[in-house]
């Protein structure tokens, strides 16, 4: 258990580390508005650490061979670093990077505290499975309306922005609505605004379907505690998939057997499906910790 924990606290260190980094890049703007010398860092624009503007910039940038307005080269090249993960790993940006997601997780952890087991189970299965791919009809107007018009038309209801740069006037009343509902809407439902309605989280989600490293459960081994969905934040019902290729999983790690799974090698990233010799003494440990959880030991 002690060594579960230190490995979910490695993830917690890296969501902290690129949360930090995000407050002080919106600091030295401030900073540099103010006349004042930025930070440790200079004082890079928010959009310039922002990938998701290489993606929306990309239909200007290969037919005019410039760049939509307030976007820079480092997007871009950003967003081909962020495809590139994703393809070997699945959307580890959204699960360990994206500073916003961060801040709804941490936010959940004062409604899972409020709610306890209702937490994260307040919409109907009905109604929340089609509200899943409402964000990949954002991600279409979003590129669409942004290649039409040359201009950042996303920043005037983005959370992200409203968030990190609250203090400019740049910052639209829409996007500061969107902002307030995303973080009281995390104390009811884990991560809504990365389920629901965002674009960058709906295109990598797509990979999930071919990358490299999977998420894979041994069906020799599992014990069917749902331990995993218990724990998973997009609600993916992992314990019956042999491999996860759900477009809504964010790589977090959160239900694998290095965090919650409580037997060894039954969920796990795995490259190539993998031959045990001691799958059978792995499937008789399995089957006793299901008869512990039962009470069938007693």
């Amino acid at each position: 258990m002690i060594k579960n924990q230190k490995k979910d606290l490695i993830r917690l260190a890296v969501q902290i580390c690129f949360f930090a980094l995000i407050i002080l890049v919106s600091l030295n703007q401030w900073r540099s508005e103010q006349g004042l010398t930025p930070l440790l860092i200079g004082s890079p624009s928010l959009h310039a650490v922002c990938p998701f503007g290489g993606v929306v910039t990309i239909y200007t940038y290969f037919t005019e061979g410039a760049f939509i307005q307030k976007i820079h080269q480092s997007s871009f090249t950003l967003m081909w670093l962020i495809f590139s993960l994703t393809l070997l790993l699945g959307p580890v940006f959204c699960g360990w990077v994206c500073p916003f997601g961060t801040v709804e997780e941490f936010i959940g952890k004062i409604g899972r505290k409020i709610f306890k087991k209702r937490y994260n189970n307040f919409i109907p299965s009905v109604i929340d499975k089609p509200l899943r791919y409402l964000r990949y009809i954002i991600l279409m107007l979003v590129v669409v309306n942004t290649a039409i018009s040359g201009k950042l038309l996303f920043s005037n209801f983005d959370p992200y922005f409203a968030l990190f740069k609250i203090w400019s006037s740049e910052v639209t009343r829409l996007s500061l609505l969107v902002l307030g509902l995303t973080l009281i809407g995390s104390l009811f439902v884990e991560r809504p605004w990365c389920k629901y309605l965002c674009p960058y989280g709906a295109l990598l989600g797509i990979f999930n379907f071919f990358r490299i490293v999977k998420l894979k459960r041994n069906e020799k081994t599992c014990i069917n505690c749902k331990k995993c969905d218990r724990v998973c934040p997009m609600n993916i019902d992992i314990s019956t998939s042999k491999t996860v290729t759900d477009h809504q999983c964010i790589s977090c790690l959160l239900c694998t057997d290095e965090i919650a799974c409580p037997v060894s090698n039954s969920l796990s990233f795995s490259l190539l499906e993998r031959k045990n010799p001691t799958e059978n003494s792995e499937t008789d440990s399995g089957a006793k910790i299901k008869e512990s959880i039962s009470g069938g030991g007693k």
